[in-house]
């Protein structure tokens, strides 16, 4: 399949199925030319960074560290008490912005290279926050579901802000350390705000774990290291997306049709643009990562899912 870089899944803790190949490639994006990969080879996350800010706030919210998530989200940024003052957008709570339900004008269909997609035109303005916040309310809190990399950024401000601690060095604390992930990049717009929405650079090892980590309920090496209270919520299906899957707390979740198995089998998942994909599916006890350079494509689900499918199918058999 073309653009593929990696393939990586496995199955009760053990490799089924390992792929590196060679093409072009970014680093948020900017291109970095042609790259050989392996499995100590970083690549961009992209949006799969959206599920692990979920993962981060839930290992905040158990140490007491951030709000509760029916919080306003704008008692968290005083600094607008203009905008506080409209009761509508006070109904806006943190659970909305961790199911992209905020009802809030958001636009990220225009490819990232162009100023008009919202996610773009955060970076250049003078104030993020306030530019997420102030957007148009265009649904009432909770009824419709709008891609939103402003939500995650507005989550990521708070985790920051309550723990007093960078993204990257709180991630290091609680989630990478503890999963013994050693090498990550997390990118930082003009501002030096790490990116909350897209600026995550693993290796395909590396997040493979994370994948484990979701399947042994929050647990890795007899220690609990998120939250299994925290998952269950998070891979809930909240809203439909329109797109085919629904959507928890910043992951995806869908129904795979095997059918011929039993009928169709749940699996969750963190997307980025350009193919990047870290799936999940507990019925089978299977998780894979792919990495892609085929960045924005609005086509470009479709290889990752069909491998997906192929392993989820292969491994159901298996079971």
């Amino acid at each position: 399949l073309p653009h593929l870089h990696v393939v990586l899944a496995e199955r009760g803790g053990e490799t089924i199925l390992e792929s590196y190949g060679k093409g072009p490639d970014e680093d948020w994006g900017r291109p970095i030319g042609e790259v050989t990969f392996g499995p100590d080879t970083l690549h961009d996350l992209r949006s799969i960074t959206k599920s692990i800010v979920s993962l981060l706030y839930g290992v905040a919210l158990e140490k007491g560290l951030v709000p509760r998530i029916d919080t306003p989200i704008l008692s968290e940024f005083p600094g607008y008490p203009d905008l506080a003052a409209d009761p509508a957008r006070m109904e806006r709570t943190i659970e909305h912005a961790l199911t992209m339900s905020l009802g809030m004008e958001w636009d990220e269909t225009k490819p990232y290279t162009d100023p008009e997609n919202s996610e773009i035109a955060m970076e250049l303005a003078p104030d993020r926050y306030r530019f997420i916040l102030e957007r148009d309310l265009v649904a009432e809190p909770g009824t419709r579901w709008i891609y939103s990399g402003g939500a995650t950024a507005l989550i990521g401000r708070i985790i920051e802000k309550s723990t007093g601690k960078k993204l990257p060095d709180f991630a290091r604390e609680v989630l990478f350390d503890p999963l013994g992930i050693g090498t990550f990049k997390w990118s930082a717009g003009r501002d030096g705000t790490h990116s909350s929405a897209s600026g995550v650079r693993l290796t395909a090892p590396d997040l493979l774990k994370i994948g484990r980590l979701v399947l042994n309920n929050g647990a890795w090496d007899g220690r609990k290291v998120v939250p299994e209270a925290w998952l269950r919520a998070s891979l809930r299906p909240v809203l439909a997306t329109g797109e085919g899957v629904d959507y928890g707390y910043f992951w995806f979740c869908g129904r795979a049709p095997v059918e011929a198995l039993g009928g169709p089998v749940p699996w969750f998942g963190g997307f980025g643009n350009g193919g990047q994909r870290l799936f999940i599916c507990p019925k089978a006890d299977v998780a894979a990562v792919i990495y892609s350079g085929n960045y924005n494509n609005w086509m470009a689900w479709i290889p990752p899912t069909r491998v997906w499918l192929e392993i989820i199918l292969a491994n159901m058999q298996k079971a």
